[in-house]
């Protein structure tokens, strides 16, 4: 038996006749070791290990020479160890990486839920087995944002959409990847779906991060600090630190409850988030990539509406400005866009901060008709189709980042970068008034995108702020039908913030004629798709 654990253990069998004022102070003590066998368990012979980071969320300390480490017991906290660059964890019976543990010794408020249940002691020896890692090798890390399940069918929807096809792709290739990340709404409000939903991503084998979003709160709590009790008691942390070779992650909490106020939350962190991020980037490495993974969006979604406080962006800012390498990353909106942040937002480092803010597992909320194998469309309101990120990222710390749709069917003249919409037949000699357009999933605002006809030569498209033509196109047949086409509809279109748009020509011969689009995808390289119209001649 671990020391620690064996101590904390036989203090409760002693003490077990006396009253509760007669209790000894509870443990949250232990020892990182170096778990050679990999049995989860401390072993003769397994040494402690010293240098070792450890901490509730607020506190940090560090593992002493035999490895031993010592934090304040206080309630409603989640202790961890941050695991270093050349070391995994065991996982847990329900496939999350074993890390943490809760510290709750009273009963916490009756919660739908459960909550995270009382117990004693807290004591906590953590296994770290050795895995050196080839410096030179990308780490490869899948980011998912929104799976938000509401039923066990949406479940269903999640593990036959995202995960078996991630599994096939593997083949006998090895691991999937190094390391992925959830950006909240693990689940939508039913909280009851995470085990289901645990065994569907534990089929992948890789270690996996969570942050809770909006959707993972109890509703039934009374204030922001219990909000997520439920939450942690599956998870553990709501904030933390994990480092690997090429990059250090934080995954925080960014959603301020406030029961019976409109609106319920806001993004925003709290005070002792920010003790423990001051806390942990001072001793943190400058040579690797910082990634910030959150749920709500650091930006504002629109125009005088404080999604995020702006006082906790830029005491976060200033935390981050010291390195050289940091992405942003956060979910929660159901659309893809990329956002570069500058003083105006109160960073100020010496380049753009970059936000990535994913699109959505789900999609639209696993809405849309079906397809053959019965899942649901679930394209975004701004005509993303649903899927997951990929984030490469070098011993330089340089990153690299994809979309991958979930399906390519949904959508004519579609790839894994964009999708194209364009007229199927317009009048030879017509004025040249209507376009192809081309959704382009991972655009920004610099963007290059460019088109050509029948190989004539690459002119360039215009970005426009337009609701996407296909999805659009969807909506139209939702409303003409006389009978509901899914359980539910497609999303009402949005504008997009990567969609271009040409006008075609008129003046070339009748018959079909054949369109070809390409961007120059900064991470990717040169991205293609083609469709085809046809001219026709017409008598007045």
């Amino acid at each position: 038996m671990r020391p620690s654990v064996a101590a904390c253990a036989l203090s409760l069998a002693l003490i077990a006749p006396l009253t509760a004022l007669a209790l000894p102070p509870p443990c949250n003590s232990g020892t990182v070791y170096e778990d050679r066998n990999g049995n989860g368990r401390r072993d003769d012979g397994e040494p402690g290990l010293g240098g070792i980071r450890v901490s509730d969320g607020v506190e940090l300390t560090v593992s002493d020479a035999q490895g031993a480490y010592h934090l304040p017991v206080v309630d409603g906290r989640s202790s961890f160890v941050i695991k270093p660059a050349g070391y995994r964890v065991g996982r847990r019976d329900n496939g999350l990486p074993d890390f943490s543990v809760n510290v709750q010794r009273e009963p916490g408020p009756k919660l739908k839920y459960g909550g995270v249940p009382a117990s004693f002691p807290s004591c906590r020896d953590y296994a770290l087995i050795s895995e050196p890692a080839d410096a030179r090798r990308a780490l490869d890390v899948l980011v998912f944002a929104d799976p938000q399940p509401k039923t066990a069918t949406d479940v269903g929807y999640y593990r036959r959409d995202i995960i078996e096809p991630l599994l096939a792709q593997r083949g006998g290739r090895g691991a999937i990847a190094d390391l992925g990340l959830s950006l909240g709404d693990i689940v939508h409000d039913d909280l009851s779906l995470y085990p289901a939903l645990n065994r569907a991503t534990a089929l992948l084998g890789v270690p996996w991060l969570h942050a809770p979003g909006n959707h993972d709160l109890d509703f039934d709590a009374a204030r922001d600090e219990d909000s997520l009790a439920s939450y942690r008691h599956v998870f553990g942390p709501d904030t933390y630190a994990w480092e690997e070779h090429a990059a250090s992650f934080v995954m925080l909490d960014d959603v301020i409850y406030r029961p019976g106020q409109n609106p319920s939350y806001i993004g925003g962190l709290r005070d002792e988030q920010f003790a423990f991020l001051e806390r942990y980037l001072a001793g943190a490495r400058k040579d690797r990539l910082l990634v910030i993974g959150v749920h709500i969006p650091f930006f504002d979604a629109a125009p005088g509406r404080e999604t995020f406080r702006r006082a906790d962006r830029e005491r976060l800012f200033a935390l981050l400005r010291e390195f050289p390498r940091v992405l942003l990353l956060s979910g929660h909106g159901h659309i893809q866009r990329h956002v570069y942040h500058d003083a105006q937002d109160g960073w100020h480092g010496a380049a753009p901060l970059h936000e990535y803010n994913v699109g959505a597992a789900c999609g639209a909320f696993w809405s849309g008709i079906k397809d053959a194998q019965g899942i649901p469309a679930a394209t975004m309101a701004d005509g993303t189709p649903n899927g997951y990120a990929r984030l490469g990222v070098g011993a330089d710390g340089a990153y690299r980042l994809s979309w991958h749709p979930a399906r390519l069917d949904a959508v004519a003249a579609s790839t894994p970068a964009m999708s194209l919409h364009a007229p199927r037949v317009l009048r030879r000699g017509a004025y040249p008034a209507f376009g192809v357009y081309a959704n382009v999933y991972m655009g920004q605002d610099e963007s290059r995108v460019e088109f050509r006809v029948d190989e004539g030569a690459w002119a360039p498209m215009r970005r426009v702020a337009q609701a996407d033509p296909n999805l659009q196109a969807e909506n139209a047949r939702d409303d003409q039908a006389t009978a509901l086409r899914g359980y539910d509809r497609s999303p009402e279109a949005e504008p997009s913030q990567h969609l271009w748009r040409a006008a075609l020509p008129t003046d070339l011969a009748v018959g079909e004629h054949r369109i070809e689009v390409r961007t120059l995808d900064p991470w990717q390289g040169e991205q293609r798709a083609s469709t085809v119209y046809r001219l026709q001649d017409a008598k007045e």
